[in-house]
């Protein structure tokens, strides 16, 4: 045979032994298997059996716990329920005891009640019986007094009215006369201490100013050719020249001080200079103008720094400074602006109250004047706009408003105020009046005292400083001469305007005339 055929031979019997081989070992490792999963199975039946025997013990302990605990709670609600039922039992006893306690009570009631109508029952027939005597009794009396009980009535309240308007005036006079003692005493006090340690110069009221020549032959120039230059130094100031004969001089007619001031600084100017021609004229007006103005603002820096007070505004300050121009019945109105402030700060000191806010009240309180010849209303009601405007404080405005009695006060310093203008004016040499203002307020304190009823006569006397009232004895007793003087004070604090205070004496004479014949 071919090597061919053999080794074809040879792998078809390897082929086949590799067959048998594989065939032989599957069937082993099937037996394997099999013997692998025979034994899971039995291992997996006594898991199971195993489980089953566990989960039949959890579930009897479950059960058992259950059953416990069912007990448990029923034992715990039988307890609960028992002690229900006794706080039960109990709040039914409270309020049986409460509902015996209500009837008794009840009872009780019945009984007063039953009491108190048989009272008012007596009490009715006692309040007919005392009415019935009452009446007897005023028939009795209407009998005796030969009046009838309206009469008599009448005659009661007279007499008790007497009686009261007596003790009242009584009252009043030592109320009055105590309060005044201790007021004045600690009034003049603070005063006193203020004007001592206060003291202020005094400006005399002026409409002219007079200004030195270097010799009579500077009027001339300043007359000019045909009297230009004098027209037109009047038309540029507003300001009145007056050239007279008196030597070395000429008169500066003006009621407006500011005018008033930058024609004299002009015209000195001019006279120093020499030249004076109507260019030269209107030139160094318009200087002296702007100088003017740089010295109301010091002026007014100046105030402020002398009293001590700061952060006004600019306008305000500058309206400061324009007062230095301004006089008020011959006093100087920033002097006197000045001169409250310090007053005022000084009796704000004693009575322990701001002291800042009272010089600041008492430096702004105649503000109003800076203004009050270029607008209508008064410098009070001015002087308020102006606060209100630049935003100053409430107690401020209320003591510009409040320092001549035209509105109430609202606070001590606003009183303080008051009383430190009042002082301020009323000075000897502070100021001084016309003779017809003076006359006429003379006049006015007469008139008003008249118009009361029982004034037979009244003087003014010690420059108006008192009044003395003289009444009918007839018409007006003891009790109604104080009334009558406290009325009369207050209309005259309500009618009139004056510095310091007016004095009313009201006088009762009576006189007993007989004759012996």
């Amino acid at each position: 045979m071919p090597d061919f055929v053999w080794l074809m031979i040879v792998l078809v019997a390897v082929a086949v032994t590799a067959v048998v081989a594989s065939i032989l070992s599957a069937s082993n490792t099937k037996r394997k298997i099999e013997e692998t999963i025979g034994k899971a199975e039995d291992k997996a039946r006594s898991i199971i059996d195993e489980a089953l025997k566990t989960a039949e013990a959890k579930k009897r302990e479950a059960l058992l716990e259950v059953k416990e605990e069912s007990i448990r709670t029923k034992n715990e609600l039988d307890k609960e329920i028992k002690e229900r039922r006794a706080e039960a039992q109990r709040s039914e006893r409270r309020l049986q005891q409460k509902e015996e306690n209500i009837d008794k009570k009840a009872d009780a009631i019945e009984k007063r009640e039953a009491g108190l109508t048989a009272k008012e029952e007596s009490l009715n027939k006692l309040k007919e019986e005392i009415s019935k005597l009452n009446e007897q009794r005023l028939k009795e009396l209407e009998r005796i007094s030969g009046l009838t009980s309206e009469q008599a009535k009448d005659y009661l309240l007279k007499i008790v009215e007497d009686e009261v308007k007596h003790e009242t005036a009584v009252m009043i006079k030592e109320m009055e006369s105590r309060a005044k003692e201790e007021a004045d005493k600690k009034a003049k006090e603070y005063v006193v201490s203020a004007i001592q340690r206060c003291a202020a110069d005094y400006v005399s009221e002026s409409t002219i100013s007079v200004v030195q020549l270097p010799s009579d032959e500077m009027k001339g120039r300043i007359i000019g050719r045909e009297g230009r230059n004098i027209r037109t130094l009047e038309t540029l100031t507003g300001v009145d020249l007056i050239i007279d004969d008196t030597p070395e001089a000429v008169v500066l007619s003006g009621f407006d001080p500011v005018r008033r001031e930058v024609a004299r600084l002009a015209l000195e100017k001019l006279i120093v200079d020499g030249r004076i021609h109507p260019a030269r004229i209107e030139e160094t007006v318009e200087k002296a103008q702007k100088e003017v103005e740089v010295m109301i603002k010091e002026e007014g820096e100046a105030a402020l720094l002398e009293v001590g007070v700061h952060g006004i505004h600019p306008e305000l300050v500058r309206l400061l400074g324009k007062m230095k121009f301004r006089t008020s019945f011959g006093q100087n109105v920033l002097k006197h602006s000045i001169e409250v402030a310090h007053l005022s700060g000084l009796m704000a000191a004693e009575l322990g109250l701001d002291v800042r806010l009272a010089k600041r009240a008492g430096l702004l309180h105649d503000i109003g004047k800076a203004i009050d010849r270029e607008m209508e209303g008064s410098h009070v009601q001015l002087g308020a706009e102006l606060c209100r405007k630049y935003k100053e404080n409430a107690i401020v405005i209320n003591a510009v408003e409040s320092h001549h009695g035209d509105v109430e006060p609202t606070s001590l310093i606003a009183c303080i105020v008051q009383a430190a203008d009042t002082i301020s004016a009323a000075r000897p040499g502070a100021r001084r009046e016309t003779l017809e203002t003076y006359t006429s307020r003379l006049k006015k304190l007469e008139e008003i005292t008249n118009n009361f009823k029982g004034v037979e006569k009244s003087f003014a006397i010690q420059a108006g400083r008192e009044v003395r009232i003289m009444v009918v004895p007839e018409q007006v007793s003891d009790a109604d001469m104080v009334l009558m003087a406290r009325d009369i004070s207050k209309q005259i604090e309500a009618e009139m305007e004056y510095p310091g205070q007016i004095k009313v004496n009201v006088i009762r004479e009576s006189r007993v005339i007989d004759y012996a014949k």
